[in-house]
């Protein structure tokens, strides 16, 4: 499985957002994922990944 690359970095600005999900990640086989609507298939996304301060289950 080919490694990506994360851009480290603390703020971000975005315009024309349609929306936005809460979603934890997920074990999924050797990685991991995201569930996200059907509605959203093809569309382009960005994940964003917090600090985690709390960790919830």
């Amino acid at each position: 499985m080919k490694k990506i690359e994360v851009n480290h970095k603390s703020e971000l600005k975005l315009k024309n957002i349609k929306g936005f999900l809460e979603r934890t990640v997920t074990s999924f086989g050797t990685g991991s994922k995201v569930d996200c609507p059907k509605e959203f298939l093809g569309k382009k996304v960005i994940l964003v990944i917090l600090e985690d301060e709390t960790h919830k289950d």
